[in-house]
């Protein structure tokens, strides 16, 4: 079991409840029903969590707390607080002086699980004067930010990349080639070469960009405009774009395990539209609450998960047919959701300031 580590000043209660801690195997995802068995709480405003499926799961608190804290996936230990502080001189970056603070929106593990990158919806110290915001556009002159890394050995920031203004989604290519960085308010990808260490293509999307998926070959990105009706797939061996018309104000996207399925929550109706990439039409969709934000979904590909931000619940829903498994009341604001294969645990970030550990 990993040390227990908490940084100075920084009081977390875990508040456990009355319910048995079920092996994986025990159920199958898509048929169980979820019991809560943990409430995290404390100097916490999660926007988002992760699932590392090697042992990890993290927690990626805004501005409000200017930290990401790290937990165990099988004990559900606090491991590790991490301040998003950072030296930008120190990381290669001399045009800027003194101490820089971010602000965690979404976070991605690297393939070979050495690290763990994070987004900054804005930077805070000198050099930086026009905050970024949530309604904007690439001439609203909103700073740009930067994307960080934490080294999972000492839990500790080594490496940050310059991006857009208000990143929101990191993702990783499975070949560990590519990181790719939606930007909010600059309309844009940034593509980051692993190898290189720096940002090699930046590909217009339109308004808001926001969700990522990859396919398991690392060949396609899949990217939602969140402002129009369309997710865009890059060839990343080329980088050329083209359409996926999926309806209004795409918000999360996920894949299939084949790569064969596309799974989008639109925000606006409450839905989840299933799309097949082979015929490249609608498969079916389901209406489950108001806000649908963040999706996960199963190692199986069996079982998909959705919050719903303005209902206050998640709802699990069997892939197969696109069918409601269950709904249930998590939070207040339910903002994102991650799932863990090895435990059959699904993880929700609560808006407010806590964590919700369902067993499936």
């Amino acid at each position: 079991m990993r040390a227990l580590k908490v940084a100075a000043g920084i009081s977390i209660s875990l508040t456990m409840l009355a319910a048995p801690l079920i092996p994986a195997s025990a159920s199958d995802p898509a048929e169980s029903t979820m019991t809560l068995i943990k409430t995290i709480s404390g100097n916490l405003s999660p926007k988002s969590v992760a699932a590392s499926q090697n042992g990890l799961i993290s927690a990626h608190n805004m501005m409000y707390r200017h930290t990401v804290t790290i937990y165990d996936a099988q004990s559900l230990e606090l491991l590790s607080t991490v301040k998003d502080s950072v030296n930008l001189t120190s990381l290669g970056f001399p045009g800027y002086t003194g101490m820089h603070k971010g602000s965690p929106v979404e976070g991605a593990y690297s393939p070979d699980g050495k690290f763990l990158y994070f987004t900054n919806y804005a930077m805070y110290g000198k050099g930086f004067k026009k905050e970024g915001h949530d309604v904007c556009s690439p001439a609203s002159g909103f700073d740009k930010s930067f994307l960080s890394r934490i080294n999972l050995e000492n839990y500790a920031i080594d490496a940050v990349y310059p991006v857009g203004s208000v990143p929101k989604v990191v993702k990783v290519t499975p070949d560990n080639k590519y990181i790719l960085v939606t930007n909010w308010c600059s309309y844009t990808v940034s593509i980051i070469s692993v190898g290189k260490q720096k940002v090699v293509k930046t590909i217009k999307i339109g308004r808001y960009p926001r969700g990522i998926a990859i396919s398991s070959d690392s060949a396609y990105a899949y990217v939602a405009e969140m402002g129009g009706s369309n997710i865009h797939r890059i060839n990343l061996k080329d980088f050329t774009n083209t359409l996926i018309p999926v309806g209004p104000n795409p918000r999360a996207v996920e894949l299939s395990p084949d790569d064969s399925k596309l799974y989008v929550t639109l925000n606006i109706s409450g839905k989840v539209v299933a799309w097949d990439l082979e015929k490249n039409k609608s498969i079916k969709s389901i209406s489950t609450g108001s806000a649908a934000r963040s999706l996960a979904i199963s190692g199986d590909g069996s079982t998909l998960f959705v919050v719903n931000f303005k209902s206050g619940t998640m709802t699990k829903i069997r892939a197969s047919d696109l069918s409601e498994v269950e709904t249930i009341k998590v939070c207040t604001e339910p903002i994102g959701v991650t799932y863990d294969n090895a435990s059959n645990r699904t993880w929700v970030a609560c808006y407010k300031g806590s964590i919700k550990v369902y067993q499936n």
